[in-house]
């Protein structure tokens, strides 16, 4: 087995923390010919791989990055995901979302740097963004109305965060609470617009 059968699981490690060991134990590899894969793919910009950001919890935290296919098309046809209906009734349209999501945030959105972060309790924010002196949060959901969930809820006590806009697919731009702001990713077309204060 090698690099083909490699990028068929990767497709479904999308969206998901990857150490190597995993896909390496999978495909009867050793776990460094994996992380050249990875690497490899990284740097030929082929995938993104998120590395966790670190806080001084209490709650044990994900310390493996965060994987994205960084081109739709070929994330969708490694599974075999030739239509829309398809792509629409798969598990994976959510994590399909939030790469893309991910990726217009990233290239829309100033920022200094760029995290994800996750505890094993559940608690996980897709993007972190160091704005400076500040880290605004970013959530990618694919639903017609995002709320504040449980996890979102946890993630905002924990790491004290000001703000999270959490982009999805439709049209109205609403707070869900104090915080927390649903923000079309349409928005994203227009750079620096996601987060309200950068408005002019």
């Amino acid at each position: 087995m090698g690099l083909p059968w490699f990028w068929t699981m990767l497709a479904h490690y999308h969206g998901q923390t990857c150490n190597a060991v995993e896909p390496a134990r999978t495909l009867g590899l050793n776990p460094s010919t994996t992380r050249h894969y990875l690497d490899h793919s990284t740097d030929a910009l082929m995938i993104r791989q998120l590395q966790p950001w670190h806080a001084n919890l209490a709650r044990r935290q994900v310390k493996s990055p965060k994987v994205n296919v960084k081109e739709g098309g070929l994330l969708h046809r490694l599974p075999g995901l030739g239509t829309e209906k398809a792509l629409l009734t798969h598990p994976k349209l959510g994590a399909s979302w939030e790469g893309f999501a991910i990726e217009q945030v990233l290239a829309g959105e100033p920022h200094d740097e760029a995290w994800f972060t996750a505890t094993h309790q559940g608690a996980e924010i897709d993007l972190l963004l160091r704005r400076g002196d500040r880290l605004p949060g970013v959530e990618c959901k694919c639903a017609d109305a995002p709320r504040l969930t449980t996890a979102l809820r946890i993630a905002l006590d924990d790491l004290g965060l000001e703000r999270v806009a959490i982009a999805y697919p439709a049209a109205r731009r609403f707070a869900v609470s104090e915080r927390v702001e649903a923000v079309p990713i349409q928005t994203l077309a227009d750079p620096g617009r996601l987060f309200a204060d950068s408005a002019p």
